[in-house]
């Protein structure tokens, strides 16, 4: 079914199109990522139970591999990988030559030398940007998130240099309770609502359309499941940007705490007392007891740099009053990558 309407919308609003079956155009198809399944997964209960289903899930996947490599940043996730990935080669992100966010950047130098690993940079520009992009939303058939076009070249790059399988810590978030902005409180419906959407449609297309009916699956009365939103919607749309930069690349990848299931349900109190992962956090301090465990971050990408003197949308899908000042340089990427992507589909 052919609506590019909604897929404008929902693209805004989610980051991704949440109807299967429904494409921007006849010339693509949009492409999901297959997620995980539940059966299988590993219960854990404690620290020591996710440092040995790590070990087991990183050597089964491995034993195969000539060539190992991992996505390493200098956050607890793959901080925590690396340590069963001794001597492997690391692919870090480098922006700037290496002037922003350095204090992650020397975190993960720090952690590949602690692992004895061979540390590649993977330094990106607004031009490894473009020359990604077309190549992976044709793949997606779709607009794409901002983190893809340089885990792409990470992984084009880890691939020249014979490596066959690249381990990432994605999933953690979605499973160990990272999203602490969003398990900050029990949130009412509209206000989760509001907060969770990261471009509302009605504010800057010519013909929106309510993406809300996502949200009334997981709806309690007034207020709504917003644990269960991320490990399914957040989820999805975060697997689906890895998934497809990958795939575009053709490496293939493994996460092993997809494999992996909290036993008990996640202790909000310890969450909204700063405890965020606090299973991951007891695990970090068991592995690098001397370095302090650091706080999440995204995923690094000058995004506000890149669009701070960009003027906006002009086709005619996107209203002619939109006040771009008032939008974070990750909303106006969705603006501007929607617009690049129904640009190539007329060129199509």
């Amino acid at each position: 079914m052919i609506d590019t309407a909604y897929c404008n919308s929902s693209f805004l609003a989610l980051r991704y199109i949440e109807k299967q079956g429904v494409d921007f155009s006849e010339k693509l198809t949009y492409r999901y990522p297959e997620m995980p399944s539940d059966d299988n997964r590993i219960l854990v209960y404690t620290a020591e139970d996710i440092h040995e289903a790590l070990k087991v899930n990183i050597k089964t996947a491995t034993a195969n591999s000539h060539k190992p490599g991992i996505l390493l940043s200098g956050g607890m996730d793959s901080g925590i990988l690396a340590s069963y990935l001794q001597g492997s080669d690391a692919y870090t992100f480098r922006f700037m030559g290496g002037y922003y966010q350095q204090d992650e950047l020397h975190r993960a130098e720090l952690f590949a030398k602690r692992n004895n690993m061979i540390l590649h940079y993977v330094d990106i520009d607004w031009d490894t940007v473009v020359d990604n992009l077309k190549k992976l939303m044709i793949s997606k058939g779709g607009p794409v998130h901002s983190i893809e076009p340089q885990i792409c070249q990470g992984a084009l790059q880890a691939k020249n240099d014979g490596v066959d399988l690249m381990i990432i810590g994605d999933a953690s978030d979605y499973i160990f309770g990272g999203m602490d902005q969003l398990l900050s409180k029990d949130w009412m419906f509209d206000d989760f609502v509001k907060r969770y959407i990261y471009v509302d449609p009605f504010e800057v297309l010519t013909n929106p359309l309510n993406i809300k009916y996502v949200f009334e699956r997981y709806r309690k009365g007034d207020g709504i499941d917003f644990v269960e939103i991320l490990e399914k919607l957040a989820a999805q749309e975060s697997y689906g940007s890895y998934d497809n930069a990958f795939v575009t690349a053709e490496l293939p990848y493994y996460d092993p705490y997809e494999k992996l299931k909290m036993a008990e349900p996640i202790d909000l109190k310890r969450v909204r007392n700063g405890e965020s992962k606090y299973l991951i956090r007891e695990l970090f301090r068991i592995i690098y007891h001397d370095i302090p465990v650091p706080e999440k971050l995204p995923m690094p990408r000058p995004v506000d740099s890149y669009f701070a003197d960009w003027k906006g949308p002009s086709r005619t899908e996107f209203r002619n009053d939109i006040d771009i000042s008032r939008y974070t340089g990750n909303q106006k990427w969705l603006l501007w990558c929607l617009e690049q992507f129904l640009n190539m589909l007329d060129e199509l």
